[in-house]
């Protein structure tokens, strides 16, 4: 059963991620994608998207700062371990990937590619992250997960298109409180990192959709979570609840809960009021048998497991 419960999570967020990420990827159709700088050199016209991925560079080919044009570039899987300049004279970068390569820091340098919309650098080695990241006006993704983080810039309020960001499998134990100003943030990813508490000050992010935070230490939830109202993906497995306030039952476009791996013993009185909610996930907790049904009866259109 428990193959079940993972294969629905998997399914659910293979959905989301191919929704958040497909409009940024290479796109071959309306432009020809380049796997070598010197064909890309020698074409005729301006060259907009470059795949190094999985080549074995240790650095960025010199000339590539003659691409001006740029826009995509897809650097991961390789050995990286420094930042090289020619990459900052790609001024008309919109999407950048260097994920899976050995970088430690993201440098101050990174405020002149200042068209960026989506930078991955998930599975890196970052340990510290330049305050110019808040320059970075147009920045919707920020991948940063399977890093070496403990702690994120408050200048990352500044980066106002923020929409997802994903800073899982660190060494997070807060956020500084100016994330809860970012006003088009919709996800949220904190999982695998040292969270005892989830910051009350987050449930001001109207725009929230998603909150990841599995695996942490959280004790308790705040009884301002359900201020979240478009909050519609709710993942807290594997932590150390013993409770939900009863304001949880005020998450009413709730559509996806994944609570297993707790110390749950009841859910919220009034449980029934999450109308939206399809899918809640309740293995491994401490629910009497009472408290199951009375749980399923009160939600009879969502899948309950337990």
């Amino acid at each position: 059963m428990m193959t079940n419960f993972y294969y629905i999570f998997f399914v659910f967020f293979f959905g989301i991620a191919t929704f958040q990420g497909g409009a940024q990827n290479a796109n071959p159709i309306t432009e020809k994608v380049f796997y070598n700088v010197t064909m890309a050199l020698n074409e005729n016209k301006e060259v907009t998207q470059l795949n190094l991925r999985d080549q074995q560079l240790f650095q960025l080919p010199e000339n590539m700062d003659q691409l001006t044009a740029l826009v995509f570039l897809n650097a991961m899987g390789n050995h990286l371990e420094h930042w090289d300049k020619a990459l900052f004279s790609l001024k008309k970068l919109e999407v950048l990937n260097l994920k899976n390569n050995k970088l430690a820091y993201i440098p101050n340098e990174i405020k002149q590619l200042k068209n960026l919309i989506k930078l991955d650098l998930a599975d890196n080695k970052i340990a510290k992250i330049s305050e110019d990241i808040g320059t970075l006006k147009n920045l919707q993704y920020l991948y940063l997960s399977g890093n070496n983080l403990v702690s994120v810039p408050a200048a990352i309020d500044q980066c106002k298109a923020l929409q997802v960001l994903e800073l899982d499998n660190n060494q997070l134990s807060c956020l500084p409180s100016s994330v809860a100003a970012l006003p088009s943030l919709k996800t949220l990813h904190v999982g695998y990192n040292q969270f005892y508490e989830l910051d009350t000050q987050w449930t001001n992010i109207q725009t929230l959709q998603e909150l990841n935070m599995e695996h942490n230490r959280l004790q308790e939830i705040s009884k301002s979570i359900g201020a979240l109202k478009h909050l519609k993906t709710l993942i807290l497995n594997d932590n150390n609840l013993k409770q939900l306030p009863e304001s949880f039952s005020a998450l009413e476009n709730l559509e996806l809960a994944i609570l297993s791996g707790n110390k749950l013993e009841r859910l919220p009185a009034d449980i029934s009021a999450l109308k939206k909610l399809r899918t809640l996930i309740l293995t491994n907790n401490n629910f009497s048998k009472i408290e199951q049904e009375r749980i399923k009866e009160a939600l009879p259109k969502c899948a309950v497991y337990f």
